[in-house]
C-alpha cells in the first residue's frame, strides 16, 4: 500500500472548502426575498425620514434615542424607537436632507435585485447618487448653518473643514463645480439642448399666435349615436368605440387606430365562434358576439438619447488603443432623420377583414381554425392559427395561392409550423407599411445596450423588436436580392451600425465598390475608418483588377496574424487584444493592437464574370480562417445564381440575408429554402444564421443622412494615413531579380543571420525581429533569394533556408568577397 505524502494529505484537506466556494452562487429565490427586503426596508427610511422632520424628532426625541434600551421611554416616530435611531443615526448625524435619496437607492437596489435587472445601470446609480447625496449636505450645511438637521452632521462638518481652507468663496465655487458636473453627466445637459430648448419655445409661441389670427374649423363631424367618445374623466386612458353591434375598447396610446368609418365595420358573426388574439402592448379584448378578438402589439423601446457617451474607462495602466484620438466624438442621433410618427399605426378595419377571409378560405376546404393571434409588425402582419385537432399541417400549406387570392395580396408566406411554437403562421403584407428609420433602431436601447463585439441593428422584426446581430458571430455575412430590393440600403445600415459603436481604433473596413457609386460616400472617412493597399491613392476600390491584390493581401495580414496569435499563445483576436491592453506582449517583437478589418463587396457577381478564381480562393480561403483573427466578410451580389454563389462560398457563409428575389430556384440558392420569392420588397428580408429564418423590415437610411454621418466623422482629427496593408508578393517575384552585391540593404547581413537561425524565410519574420515595415522586409526576402539563401517563394508557406547554420553562412559571404 503506497504512503500517502504530507502535500497530498494538506490538498485533500483544502479540496472540500474549495468545492463549497466555488458552488457557492445566490440563487433566483435569495435574489427576490433580498430585493424585497431591501424595498420593504426603503419604506420603513421614508417613514422614518418623514416622521423625523413633521414631529419635530431633533427636538423632542432627541433625549430618547439614547435610552432605546428603556422600554418604558416613548418617542414620536411612526417607525418607533428603531425609526427614531435610524432617523438619528442617518439624517441627524448624516446627511440631512439628503438622507432621502438613500431612500431612492435602497428601493432601485431592491427592484433590481427583484426583478433580475442588469446591475450595469445599477452601478451608475449608485455612483451618481452617493455624489448627489455629499453635494446637497454639504449645500445645506453652507446655507443653513442655524438649522444642522437640513445638512446633518456629515454636511456641517465638510462645509466647516472646506472653508477652514479655501474660505467662503472657495467652498461655493466648489460646490457650484460639483453641481455642474453633476447636470452634465448625469442629467447630461449640454449648450446644444439648451439652445434648442429655446429654439422650440420660440418657434411653439410663433404657431400659437398663428393659431389665434387664423382659427381653425372642425375637419369633420360624428354622428354621436354611432360613435360615443366617452372622456368625462381626463385621467381615463382608454377611449370606448360604440357601434351597433360592436363595443371596441382600445388603449389609445399603444394603438393609435385609423378607423374612419367605425359605424360601417362588416363584424357578422361567423357560422363557428373563433378566438383571435391580435398582439398590443396591453392585451384588448374586442367581443364580437360570440367571436373574441385580441389585438397585440409589441410595446415600443426606449430610446435612449446619446449614443455611446458613457463608455466604460480602461483601468489605470492598461494600454488604451483610442489615445492616438482620444478627442474622437461619436457621431449623434440627431443626424439621423425620423420617418415615421412613433408608434405602428393599426388598421382595426384591415385585421378584422383579413381575419375573415383567411377562416373563410380555409373553412371552404374543410379547415377548421381554433384560435388566431395576429401580431402586427411595421410593414406585415403575422396570424397565427391553431387548427382543429386532425388537420394536416401539410394541407394548409398547400393553400398558400389560394389564401393570397382571397386576400388579394402581394405574397404571403405560410410558416408551419412556427419554430418553438405549435401554431401555423400566415404573414400577410399590410396596406400602409410603416417605414422603420434608422435613428429608431440605432436609439434603441437593445442596440445601445448590446454587449456585442461588432454589433449590427438591421432593422424591427414582425414584433417591432429591433433585430442586433453581432457580425464577429456570424463570421460571414451573405446578402442577396434583386436590383431595388434594398440590398445597398442593407450595406449602409451595417455599415453605420459599427460607425456609431466602434472607435477607429478598433475596426477598419476595406470597400470593394465595382458601381463606383454605392460606397464613395465613405471616402471622407479614409484616415479614420478605411483601410488600403499601399500606394494607391483611392482607399475604395472601384477596379476589379486591384481587387486581386487587395485579397491576396488580405491573406498574408492573416498569415502575420495567425504568427502574432502563435507567439503570444492565445487563441483568437480578443484574447490577443487582452492581453496586449494589460501590456503582456512586447511592441518591440513585432507585437501590436489588432483592429477588426470587414471586407465589403458590393456586386460580387461582376468580380466573378471578370475574376473567377483568382477571386473566389482567397474569399474562401478568408472565410475558412479569418475568423478567429478578426477578419470578417461581407458580400452582397443581385444575382444569386449557382456559378456566383458557389457550394464552396456558401459553406462557409452560415449567416445570409435574402431580399426580394424573382424565383423560389433564386431562394433556395441563397437560403436553402423558400420564401425569400414571397417577400414584398422596399428592405422586406429574411436573415437566417443556420437556424430559424426570422424577417425583418430592414431600417432606412437616406444618402443625405450617410452624408452627413461621414462629414461629421470626416471633419475631426484623423490618423496620418489610412490604415496599410502588408503589400502582396506574388509567385513572379524573385525572377529578375538585382544580383549587385554593393546594392543590397544594409541590413542584409543581419537579417541572413535571422533567417538562417530561425531556418524559416518569411518577410514577417523579418519585420518581427528588425521592426521593419513590409516593403522592405518583402525586399529584403528577394535579395536573400537572389543570393541563394532562401529558396523560391511557396505560397502561404514559408521559403526554404538553403544554409544550415551561421558557419556555412559565414564561409558563403567569405566566398563572395574573394
Amino acid at each position: 500500500m503506497a504512503k500517502t505524502t504530507k502535500k497530498e494529505t494538506v490538498d485533500k484537506k483544502k479540496e472540500p472548502k474549495t468545492e463549497t466556494l466555488r458552488s457557492w452562487k445566490i440563487t433566483k429565490q435569495q435574489k427576490f426575498v433580498l430585493g424585497c427586503l431591501l424595498v420593504l426596508f426603503s419604506i420603513a427610511l421614508l417613514v422614518a425620514f418623514i416622521s423625523f422632520y413633521v414631529n419635530g424628532q431633533w427636538q423632542t426625541d432627541q433625549s430618547a434615542v439614547s435610552q432605546l434600551g428603556d422600554r418604558t421611554e416613548e418617542v414620536q416616530n411612526w417607525l418607533g424607537k428603531f425609526g427614531a435611531y435610524l432617523a438619528d443615526l442617518i439624517v441627524y448625524r448624516g446627511f440631512g436632507l439628503a438622507s432621502f435619496i438613500l431612500v431612492r437607492l435602497f428601493f432601485l437596489t431592491g427592484l433590481f435585485l427583484a426583478l433580475e435587472m442588469s446591475t450595469k445601470r445599477l452601478k451608475s446609480i449608485w455612483f451618481w447618487d452617493l455624489f448627489a447625496i455629499i453635494i446637497v449636505s454639504v449645500l445645506f450645511g453652507f446655507f443653513a448653518t442655524s438649522a444642522p438637521e437640513l445638512g446633518g452632521t456629515i454636511g456641517y462638518e465638510l462645509n466647516l473643514f472646506l472653508q477652514d481652507y479655501i474660505g467662503k468663496t472657495g467652498t461655493l465655487l466648489t460646490l457650484l463645480f460639483g453641481i455642474i458636473i453633476y447636470v452634465i453627466f448625469k442629467i447630461k445637459l449640454s449648450p446644444e439642448k439648451i439652445q434648442s430648448y429655446f429654439h422650440s419655445t420660440k418657434d411653439q409661441f410663433k404657431s400659437e399666435l398663428n393659431a389665434i389670427k387664423t382659427p381653425q374649423q372642425p375637419e369633420s363631424a360624428y354622428n354621436l349615436e354611432e360613435f360615443a367618445i366617452e372622456e368625462e374623466d381626463p385621467e381615463l386612458d382608454n377611449i370606448h368605440l360604440k357601434t351597433e353591434d360592436t363595443q371596441f375598447e382600445i388603449n389609445k396610446e399603444a394603438l393609435k387606430p385609423t378607423i374612419s368609418n367605425p359605424s360601417e365595420i362588416d363584424l357578422n358573426p361567423v357560422l363557428k365562434p373563433v378566438q383571435m388574439n391580435i398582439n398590443p402592448a396591453t392585451p384588448v379584448t374586442v367581443p364580437v358576439h360570440t367571436e373574441e378578438f385580441v389585438i397585440e402589439k409589441a410595446e415600443e423601446e426606449d430610446i435612449i438619447e446619446e449614443n455611446l457617451a458613457s463608455r466604460l474607462v480602461a483601468d489605470f495602466g492598461l494600454f488604451d488603443p483610442t489615445l492616438d484620438l482620444s478627442n474622437y466624438k461619436f457621431p449623434t442621433i440627431d443626424l439621423l432623420k425620423e420617418y415615421s410618427t412613433g408608434g405602428i399605426t393599426i388598421n382595426q378595419e384591415e385585421l378584422e377583414e383579413n381575419k375573415n377571409k383567411i377562416v373563410d378560405t380555409l373553412r371552404n376546404y374543410k379547415i377548421e381554425i381554433a384560435q388566431i393571434k395576429a401580431t402586427v409588425g411595421p410593414s406585415v402582419t403575422l396570424y397565427e392559427i391553431v387548427p382543429e385537432a386532425g388537420i394536416r399541417i401539410s394541407k394548409i400549406k398547400s393553400l398558400e395561392d389560394d389564401i393570397a387570392l382571397s386576400l388579394s395580396a402581394l405574397g404571403i408566406r405560410i410558416i408551419a409550423p412556427i419554430p418553438g411554437k405549435g401554431t401555423i403562421g400566415i404573414e400577410v403584407p399590410n396596406k400602409n407599411p410603416t417605414m422603420v428609420s434608422m435613428k429608431s433602431v440605432i436609439g434603441s436601447a437593445k442596440f445601445q445596450e448590446a454587449e456585442m463585439e461588432l454589433p449590427i441593428a438591421l432593422g424591427k422584426t414582425i414584433s417591432n423588436e429591433t433585430f442586433v446581430v453581432d457580425l464577429a458571430k456570424m463570421p460571414h455575412l451573405l446578402m442577396a436580392g434583386a436590383t431595388g430590393q434594398g440590398k445597398s440600403v442593407g450595406l449602409n445600415a451595417v455599415l453605420t451600425s459599427l460607425l456609431y459603436k466602434k472607435h477607429p481604433a478598433e475596426v477598419k473596413f476595406v470597400l470593394v465598390d465595382p458601381k463606383k457609386v454605392e460606397l464613395t460616400l465613405f471616402n471622407k472617412i479614409e484616415r479614420h475608418y478605411l483601410a488600403k493597399l499601399p500606394d494607391t491613392e483611392d482607399a475604395i476600390i472601384t477596379d476589379n483588377a486591384k481587387v486581386v491584390n487587395t485579397l491576396n493581401s488580405l491573406c498574408v495580414e492573416m498569415d502575420n496574424r495567425y504568427s502574432l496569435l502563435k507567439d503570444a499563445m492565445v487563441r483568437n483576436i480578443k484574447e490577443y487584444n487582452d492581453k496586449f491592453k494589460a501590456r503582456k506582449l512586447n511592441p518591440e517583437a513585432g507585437h501590436r493592437f489588432l483592429p477588426y478589418i470587414i471586407l465589403v463587396v458590393d456586386e460580387f457577381a461582376d468580380l466573378i464574370m471578370t475574376a473567377g478564381k483568382e477571386v473566389e480562393i482567397p474569399i474562401a480561403r478568408l472565410a475558412q480562417l479569418a475568423r478567429a483573427i478578426g477578419i470578417h466578410l461581407i458580400i452582397a451580389t443581385q444575382r444569386p445564381s449557382v456559378n456566383v454563389i458557389t457550394g464552396l462560398i456558401k459553406a462557409n457563409f452560415p449567416a445570409r440575408i435574402a431580399f426580394r428575389v424573382t424565383s423560389k430556384i433564386d431562394s433556395r440558392t441563397i437560403l436553402d429554402t423558400q420564401g425569400a420569392d414571397q417577400l414584398i420588397g422596399r428592405g422586406d428580408l429574411l436573415y437566417t444564421n443556420g437556424n430559424d429564418v426570422v424577417r425583418v423590415q430592414c431600417a432606412f437610411i437616406d444618402t443625405p443622412e450617410v452624408e452627413k454621418i461621414t462629414d461629421f466623422i470626416g471633419s475631426q482629427k484623423a490618423y496620418a494615413t489610412a490604415y496599410l496593408l502588408p503589400e502582396f508578393v506574388g509567385e513572379e517575384t524573385g525572377i529578375n531579380l538585382d544580383m549587385d552585391i554593393s546594392e543590397r540593404d544594409t541590413l542584409f547581413r543581419e537579417a541572413a543571420e535571422i533567417i538562417v537561425n530561425a531556418q524559416q524565410g518569411s518577410a514577417s519574420l523579418l519585420q518581427r525581429k528588425l521592426k521593419l515595415g513590409y516593403n522592405r522586409a518583402g525586399r529584403l526576402i528577394d535579395q536573400l533569394e537572389a543570393a541563394g539563401i532562401v529558396g523560391p517563394f511557396e505560397g502561404s508557406k514559408a521559403r526554404s533556408v538553403n544554409i544550415s547554420d551561421l558557419s556555412a553562412l559565414d564561409q558563403f559571404f567569405n566566398n563572395e568577397q574573394n
